[in-house]
Parts: structure tokens; C-alpha cells; sequence
């Protein structure tokens, strides 16, 4: 079955891009905030969740201070991932965090609310 694309905006009401940076690309960041545990090697990077499960993901894109794109290591189809992209808004100077991921169209709206809860925790432990 064909996956759905999902995009989802996050204003975080942040000014500080080096903040949301490591937050979002460094294994101590992802810890705070979207795994209970980060290894990475190189471009290999492996999420763990409690203490039995884990995912293993390969950085398949980056560009300092913009985004970083993972593809699930156990994903069929090439051109399934998930990016994290900050942007910022010129006008407010906040940095709004978009998320792309990937759902089957049964699942989509549990992974919406995965995400939400994912980026709750984002402000809360980064005080966006």
C-alpha cells in the first residue's frame, strides 16, 4: 500500500537557531526531546525507546542550520523518510520547525498526534 506524505508546521517561538539546531541533529538534542537514546556513527544513527526497542535510520541529507533527512533503515521504497527542517519567519524572527514523514492512510492521524507530542516535549525541555 502506497504511503500518504504528511507535513506538519510547528512555530516554536525561538530566535535562537543554534539551540533548535542541536535539537534537532545531534544525538544529545534527539535525546531531550525524541528518543529516550541516540547513537550515531557517521551517518548511522540508531533510536532506542524504553529498553527493548529501536529503529535504526541513515542520514540520507543535511544542510547546517536548515534540515536533516532520515530513512528508516527497515523502510521499503527509497523514497519513504522523515526531515526535520527549520525555517525562519523574517518578520517575527521565530523559527517554525516543519516535519515530513511518512504514513500508511490508516495510521496517519496516530502519527500526527505522535508528532504533536513529540514537539510538546521539544518546547517544553528546550523552553520554546
Amino acid at each position: 500500500m502506497k504511503k500518504e506524505k504528511i507535513h506538519l508546521e510547528y512555530l516554536l517561538n525561538a530566535t535562537s537557531k543554534n539551540i533548535i539546531w542541536a535539537a534537532i541533529s545531534t544525538p544529545s538534542g534527539l535525546e531531550d526531546w525524541f528518543a529516550d537514546k541516540v547513537d550515531s556513527r557517521d551517518k548511522n544513527v540508531t533510536f532506542h525507546w524504553g529498553k527493548t526497542e529501536e529503529r535504526q535510520a541513515e542520514i540520507i541529507g543535511i544542510r547546517a542550520f536548515s534540515y536533516i533527512r532520515f530513512r528508516w533503515a527497515d523502510e521499503v521504497g527509497e523514497r519513504y523518510y522523515f526531515e526535520l527542517k527549520m525555517t525562519n519567519n523574517e518578520l517575527t524572527n521565530d523559527y517554525v520547525l516543519e516535519i515530513t514523514d511518512f504514513a500508511e492512510p490508516e495510521e496517519v492521524e496516530d502519527l500526527k498526534e505522535l508528532w504533536d507530542s513529540q514537539i510538546d516535549t521539544l518546547r517544553r525541555t528546550c523552553g520554546f
